[in-house]
Order: C-alpha cells, then structure tokens, then sequence
C-alpha cells in the first residue's frame, strides 16, 4: 500500500514551538514513520518554506519520504495567503509522482486547506479521501478572544465541502465527533474516532534527578512546566494569573517553584514585540513574577523528555484543544497533568487519576489544584505512575493498527484494495 500524506501548511520536521507547528507535526511525523515499520510507504507531501532545504528528504525512516513542494514563495506564509497557492501545490505533487513514477492508493490529509488539496488530487488519482482536521473553524470561532483569532468563513466553507466528500474522516476523541455532528451536521456514519499516539520509544519516565541534571537545574528546584505555541487560545495568561494568585495567598511560599514555559522564543528575544509573548512578557511583570517565569523558546522532541520528567507536573490551561498531544506526552514521562477540562484534555487527562482537569479560564481553581499537587508527594508519585500506564494505551505501535485496518476497509469499500 502507498499512501500520499498531506500536510500542506506545515512540515512535520519543523521545530515545534513556533507558530504553525505544534501536535499536527508529531501526529504526521510519528504516524508516517510507524507507517513504514509496518510494510507501508508513505510520501508527505508539504510546501516548501525555505529554498535551502532539500525539497526531498529521507527522515521518516523505512524509505518514507517528506516531499517539499514549491508553492508561492519559498518563505513561511500568513495561513490566509496560503489558500490562494493550493492549484499550484497540487500540480507539484502531481508532477512529483509522476516523474517518480508512484501510484498512491490512499490520500491521508491533515487539517482544512489539506483536505481541499486532497479533493482535487483525487479528481486526477482516482483514490479515496481519509481527511483529519487536528482543530475546527467553528469551535475556533466559539472561543476567539480577539477579532484576530476568528477563523474566516473561507475556512468554514472548506471545512464543510471536506466533510461532505472524503470517503472518511478521523475524529481524535468522542468530543471532536460531537462537535462535527452538532456545529456542522456531519454524516456520523463516515466518521471514525481514532486517537492520536505517543512514542513509547522517546517519551518515557527518566528519574528526576537525572532529568534535572540534563537540562541543568539543580535538584532541589520545583519546576512546572508549560509546553505549547504562544497564542491566546493556550491559555497561558490564566496560568500566570493563578500563580499570582499562588504568590498572594502564601501557597508559593509553603512550596517555592518555578514555571518553564517551551515554545514561542527565548527571553531577551526581541523579535516576538507586538506578539501574544510581549502581552505576557508584560503580565509576567506586572504580575512580580520575573523571577518565577522562564520563557525558553523552542525546544526539539529529543529534549522534552527530559523536562517533562524534570517537572513536577505539566499545565495545559487551554481554551480549546482538538486532542492534547503534550498531556499525553507528559504522561507518558509518568508525570502528572493539570489541563483544562475541553475537548480532547477532557478525554485524555482522567480527574484524579492522571492528574486534574479544571474549568476553562478560572485561575483560582486552577491555582488550588497546582497547589494541591505540589503540596502532595505522595499522590503526585501515585498520579505519575497511573499516568505512565496509561499512556501505554496509546503507543503508535497500536494507533498505526487502527488507522491501516481504516485504510483497508476505505480501499476495501471502494473496490481498490492493494
């Protein structure tokens, strides 16, 4: 079997932390390589962002390739300005396979302006569709803080055109089936709810002291950790509110710590001004909490390992979130997970068990559950070890299974099986 892979927007070997890069990367990354542990060839086909890079690279192991296809100018791109260069990617990655000679059976696509690729890709191949959205224009806009963040009807009006013609789609939890069926009356009965993996291989428990000595902080130093893009849907705002609220009522002082924020860029970079980053800069000021927050930019997978074992737990105060690739992450290291209870981290971060979900945008809650953790030695140990095992569940070993078993029964269905 062949697979076209397609991530348009975004190359899943790019450094996570930074604007566009995030779970989607991993996701497509990880599932294309276990893809190819599994017999299967995989092309990921992606626009290329910099002239300099190899537009054809062997890094997904067992022959798999990412293509980089030029697009419009070989630089990164506003994602309202990506749209109009869809034509030109498609005829790329036809020229691509044909001077390769490859014949795909399937296209797997990844969010919005993939699966319009997808669509007219299938036009000319004659394959069937899986489509994954990873987020949702309509649940975007339920949440925007800002006329910003409002996703345009162009994306609404892709999304909706996807859901009605791929032969099927992947939904990443019971919530994100919902939200197709109720925000966009979605036929249920072509979508399947397939999680997201986690590479048992990378993320696993390190002992803390170990950890804390690989990425240089002493010992006896608490760290919470949060891990994610910079932008207001994350949350991070209500994070630092809550340790405020920590410092004021003398929980700080019963258990002194530190926050390590990944993603977006280091301190002293000043090339974030008149970002979501400089807005927090700001509250972390005013909030007296320079001593207490870090922002250490981006940081490679083969590093966060060690920090989320280093940490004491791991906070995702999102206001919205697909799946929750990080907590899943985090939990694989055997540390314990205070998340926001939306979307997939209601899912996925399982109340008292793993660690704790809290209500969206409430800080004096959230401040109370850090603390409580903090405070607790015993049920920190107890919530990490029930985290790690938990976890195991979702090793892409398994999750590779399920979607070839959905490939099969797709190609199955449309009379085409290779």
């Amino acid at each position: 079997m062949k697979v076209a892979m397609l991530s348009y927007h975004t190359c899943p070997l790019a450094t996570l932390g930074g604007k566009d890069t995030g779970g989607m990367n991993v996701y497509v990354r990880d599932l294309s390589h276990q893809l190819g542990a599994e017999g299967i060839h995989v092309d990921v086909f992606t626009r290329s962002q910099d002239e300099h890079v190899p537009h054809v690279l062997h890094e997904l192991g067992f022959g798999n390739r990412v293509v980089h296809i030029p697009a419009g100018p070989e630089s990164p791109l506003p994602k309202e300005k990506l749209a109009t260069f869809l034509k030109q990617f498609v005829s790329g990655v036809v020229e691509f396979a044909s001077q390769k000679g490859c014949n795909y059976d399937i296209i797997h696509s990844h969010y919005w302006m993939s699966g319009i690729a997808a669509l007219d890709l299938r036009k000319i191949w004659k394959v069937p569709i899986v489509h994954m959205f990873h987020t949702l224009g309509k649940m975007k806009q339920r949440v925007a803080r800002s006329d910003e963040e409002v996703e345009g009807e162009y994306r609404i009006a892709g999304e909706i055109r996807i859901l009605k013609e791929a032969d099927r789609v992947v939904a990443a939890t019971p919530a994100e089936l919902a939200q197709l069926q109720w925000l966009y009356q979605a036929d249920v009965s072509k979508i399947q709810i397939i999680p997201p993996g986690v590479d048992l291989s990378r993320f696993y428990p390190i002992p803390m002291d170990e950890a804390k000595e690989y990425i240089g902080i002493p010992p006896c130093n608490r760290m919470l950790l949060f891990v994610g893009r910079i932008e207001p849907l994350k949350g991070l705002d209500v994070l630092l509110k809550a340790i405020a609220i920590m410092r004021e009522n003398g929980q700080w002082d019963q258990n002194p710590f530190c926050l390590a924020v990944i993603g977006g860029n280091e301190d002293g970079d000043l090339s974030f001004q008149g970002s979501e980053q400089e807005r927090l800069s700001a509250m972390r000021k005013e909030f007296g909490l320079t001593d207490l927050v870090a922002f250490l930019g981006k940081k490679s997978q083969d590093t966060l390992p060690y920090y989320y074992s280093a940490a004491e737990m791991v906070v995702v105060p999102s206001h919205y979130e697909s799946f929750g690739m990080v907590a899943l992450e985090a939990m694989a290291c055997g540390t314990p997970v205070v998340a926001s209870n939306v979307g997939g981290l209601a899912y996925l971060v399982q109340d008292g068990l793993t660690g704790f979900t809290v209500p969206v945008d409430d800080p004096q809650v959230l401040a109370a559950r850090i603390s409580k953790l903090l405070s607790d030695a015993e049920l920190r140990a107890k919530m990490g070890k029930q985290a790690a095992e938990f976890a195991k569940g979702f090793g892409w070993n398994i999750i590779a299974k399920k979607i070839i078993a959905l490939y099969c029964s797709v190609l199955a269905a449309n009379g085409a099986m290779s």
